[in-house]
C-alpha cells in the first residue's frame, strides 16, 4: 500500500457527457490464446504474437518502428490491426518536484480519465481509473459528481498502467530509470461496477513477462464503496489482491448521506463482506475514511468504529483516515488538526492499527474528476 493518495473533494460539479463509444478490440483485451489466433486469422504465424506481447508488455512500447525483429510489413499490420490508440495525453500537473505527475487523458471517443502517478525513494504507484465518471454519486467526491458516462474498457485500463509505466522506465520522472511497483484502483470510477474489466486488466498486470506486466497481486489495491455482492466475488478469484472499503462513517444514517450506496448494503453488511475477503484471503482490508470538519469526524464515531471492527475479530483491518482535500467552492472541508489527532487517538485506544494519510497533489486538483472537470 502507498502512503500517500490523492485526496477527496467536496466540489458538485455537472458535467455534459460526451457520446458513448465502445472502445475497438485491443491487443491488451486479449488471452494469450486469442492473441495467437487473431495473428494467425491475419495470415501470419502464431509466434508473432509472442513478438507482440514482448515488446507491448516488456518493452512497454505499442510503436512499430520500435519492433524490429519484426518484418516491416507484418509490424505495420499487426500494429495497425492490433493496437489501435485508445488513450492519448491531453495535459499532465506536476507536484513534489515532479515526483507526483497528474495526467487528462483523452480516450478514442473524447472522453477524458485521469491518472496519478507518484514516485517514492523505494516504490512507484499508480493510481488507475476504471470508469469515465463514476455512478455511487457520492456528494463528496468530485467524480462522483459528474455521474457515469461509461465503463472503460480491459484496455483502457491497462494502456495507463503501461504508458506510467514506460515514463517511469525512460527516466521522464525524476530520480532516473525504474519500475512501476503499485497499483491502486482509486481514480475515477467504481472498480468493482466495472468487474469484468477489472479482473481482465488485473490478470494481465500479475501475468508473467512476456505475457503480462508482472506485477505482484500483493501490490495491487482494489477501492470500493461497498458493493457487497462483488467483493464476495473477488474474495473466490484466487488472487491476494489488497481490498480497501471507503466507509467515510460507521452509522447508517450518516453513510447513506455520505455514499448512497449504503442504502443497498449497510455498514454492517459491507463490513461483514470485507471481513469475509480476508478471511478467505489472508489479505488485511483497509478501511478508507475522509475526514470532514463537523461532518464525520467525532470522537464517538471513532469509538463506534473500532468496536465495530473489532466485533468481527482482531488484525484483519488497517484504518486509513485522509484530511480532506478542501477546493474553491467546497461546502464542507478537513478537519481540524487536533480533532483529526483525537480521531486517530480512540481508534488506537480500541487497538486498531490506524495510519493518516498524507496527501499528495493537493495543488495540482489532486482528487480524481476535477482536472477533468475543468477541461470541461
Amino acid at each position: 500500500m502507498p502512503d500517500v493518495l490523492p485526496t477527496p473533494s467536496l466540489v458538485p460539479l455537472q458535467m455534459t457527457a460526451p457520446k458513448r463509444g465502445k472502445a475497438p478490440r485491443h491487443f491488451a483485451d486479449m488471452t494469450p490464446q486469442e492473441r495467437r489466433d487473431v495473428v494467425t486469422e491475419l495470415g501470419h504465424q502464431p509466434f508473432r504474437a509472442k513478438q507482440l506481447e514482448t515488446h507491448y508488455f516488456s518493452h512497454l512500447t505499442d510503436n512499430a518502428d520500435e519492433m524490429t525483429d519484426l518484418p516491416a510489413q507484418a509490424k505495420s499490420e499487426l500494429v495497425g490491426a492490433l493496437m489501435p490508440p485508445l488513450v492519448s495525453k491531453i495535459r499532465t500537473l506536476e507536484a513534489d518536484g515532479g515526483a507526483t505527475v497528474k495526467t487528462l487523458w483523452r480516450l478514442f471517443d473524447g472522453i477524458k480519465i485521469e491518472s496519478v502517478l507518484m514516485r517514492y525513494p523505494t516504490r512507484s504507484t499508480l493510481c488507475v481509473s476504471s470508469q469515465a465518471g463514476c455512478g455511487m454519486a457520492c456528494p463528496f467526491c468530485a467524480t462522483g459528481q459528474m455521474g457515469l458516462t461509461r465503463n472503460l474498457s480491459t484496455a483502457e485500463i491497462v494502456e495507463q498502467v503501461r504508458q506510467a509505466a514506460r515514463a517511469l522506465a525512460q527516466g521522464e520522472i525524476p530520480g532516473g530509470a525504474t519500475h512501476l511497483n503499485n497499483l491502486v484502483f482509486m481514480g475515477m470510477g467504481e472498480p468493482l461496477a466495472n468487474y469484468k474489466a477489472l479482473m481482465g486488466a488485473v490478470r494481465q498486470f500479475v501475468a508473467p513477462s512476456p505475457q503480462g506486466f508482472g506485477l505482484s497481486a500483493r501490490n495491487i489495491t482494489v477501492s470500493t464503496v461497498g458493493l457487497v455482492p462483488a467483493i464476495n466475488k473477488l474474495a473466490k478469484e484466487g488472487l491476494p489482491l489488497t481490498l480497501a472499503l471507503s466507509l467515510h462513517a460507521p452509522d447508517d444514517e450518516l453513510r447513506s448521506q455520505l455514499v448512497p450506496i449504503n442504502t443497498r448494503w449497510t455498514v454492517d453488511e459491507a463490513l461483514d463482506a470485507a471481513y469475509g475477503y480476508y478471511d478467505a484471503t489472508g489479505r488485511r482490508v483497509s478501511i478508507e475514511y475522509a475526514l470532514i470538519k463537523d461532518m464525520n469526524d467525532h470522537a464517538w464515531r471513532a469509538d463506534l468504529l473500532g468496536e465495530k471492527l473489532n466485533a468481527r475479530g482482531r488484525g484483519w483491518v488497517h484504518v486509513n483516515p485522509i484530511p480532506l482535500n478542501p477546493t474553491p467552492g467546497s461546502i464542507w472541508t478537513a478537519s481540524d488538526r487536533d480533532v483529526e489527532q483525537e480521531f486517530v487517538r480512540r481508534l488506537r485506544s480500541h487497538n486498531i492499527p490506524t495510519t493518516i494519510r498524507d496527501t499528495r497533489g493537493s495543488d495540482i486538483d489532486g482528487a480524481c474528476g476535477q482536472l477533468a472537470a475543468e477541461d470541461e
